[in-house]
């Protein structure tokens, strides 16, 4: 048998290597496979996380015709969309960016509002916002166009690339309590369906009416189930949809 010397040595050395990390606001990694982590570089301990409250988020913006000072709080007792893109005058954003102007009365007739946000200067985003279409701007903006020039609004969120240079396309669902209720990452080459983005809003705001569960056909006007086998509901959803 071991001795009991030896024994409570190696249990010393568990618990040291075994101890909990405490988080602060930096966590290294230490990959040595590019395609496990984040080798050399810094990965920021996330705050948003879904059913928890929002990172407050605040900073100088584009809004509209103006610069202005914007946060979370601002935004009390509305639904937001906070997306993140990488940079203005780029290949893919303003297609994005353009959707969701376009489609940013939609939402507000949801009760819900919307801030862009990268890591360009509010007086970057005035430029890109102004510049007509043709000549590679957006031809007017109806929303927000939040500055991350320190990036602490996309580390908060989670959201930088792996060098931490740009944000990547990052879409954030919070509710009116200032909980978040969705996230979602795209890497840079693709970009997003804001049709799916207003969906999803107009789901959770289902779910905060109604108490329904909406199942991945749902639509706006459709019912929903109960979280519950034998309900009616569910069961006259399943015979419609998914019984042949």
């Amino acid at each position: 048998m071991q001795s009991l010397g030896k024994l409570v040595q190696r249990s010393a050395v568990a618990r040291a290597l075994f101890k909990p990390a405490v988080l602060s606001t930096q966590v290294r990694f230490n990959h040595s496979d590019p395609h496990e982590g984040c080798p050399n570089a810094w990965a920021y301990a996330v705050k948003a996380r879904v059913q928890y409250p929002a990172p407050r988020f605040e900073g100088m913006s584009w809004n509209v015709d103006q610069f202005k000072k914007i946060s979370l709080d601002d935004y009390k007792g509305k639904y937001v969309v906070l997306f993140f893109y990488p940079l203005d005058f780029t290949f893919v954003c303003p297609t994005e960016i353009v959707e969701f102007n376009e489609k940013s009365d939609e939402f507000r007739k949801n009760g819900c509002e919307l801030v862009a946000c990268s890591i360009d200067s509010h007086f970057t985003h005035q430029e890109f916002a102004n510049k007509p279409r043709d000549q590679g701007g957006l031809g007017g903006m109806k929303i927000p166009m939040l500055a991350d020039l320190t990036k602490q609004i996309g580390k908060d969120y989670g959201c930088l690339t792996k060098d931490d240079a740009i944000h990547l396309r990052a879409t954030f669902i919070i509710d009116t309590k200032g909980v978040l209720r969705h996230s979602q990452f795209n890497d840079t080459p693709v970009g997003r369906n804001v049709d799916e983005v207003l969906r999803l809003v107009q789901a959770f705001q289902h779910n905060d009416k109604h108490g329904e569960v909406c199942p991945s056909k749902w639509k706006p006007g459709a019912h929903g189930m109960d979280a519950d086998h034998k309900s009616s509901k569910t069961l006259k959803y399943w015979k419609q949809e998914h019984t042949k």
